[in-house]
């Protein structure tokens, strides 16, 4: 996909929530393993999917269901990361003066 194709389809998220990622068991075709996956739902005013990030021994592998079926790989990884809700450590911490 060309550099041009990637805002393009991001611009399809603007507006877009998106659940917490829900870790869920899957297996692969050729795997004979169940391998860890994260599944987050996503809900734009396009339209609704999901992306499955599978994690794998050679890298992270991403799926795409509803909106995203068809997607490149570096497109759902652009996307997981644009929606992925940030973690409490990823946020500055406020301490309290103690003392």
């Amino acid at each position: 996909m060309s550099d041009t194709a990637e805002p393009k389809a991001l611009a399809v998220l603007e507006g877009a929530t998106a659940t917490t990622p829900e870790r869920v068991p899957v297996r692969t075709r050729e795997g004979r393993i169940t391998l860890a996956a994260w599944r987050m739902n996503v809900t734009a005013p396009s339209g609704a999917g999901v992306i499955v990030l599978v994690e794998t021994n050679v890298g992270a592998v991403f799926r795409g269901e509803g909106l995203f079926l068809g997607w490149a790989q570096e497109m759902l990884s652009a996307a997981y990361r644009s929606l992925v809700p940030k973690s409490p450590a990823d946020l500055a911490l406020n301490h309290p003066q103690l003392g």
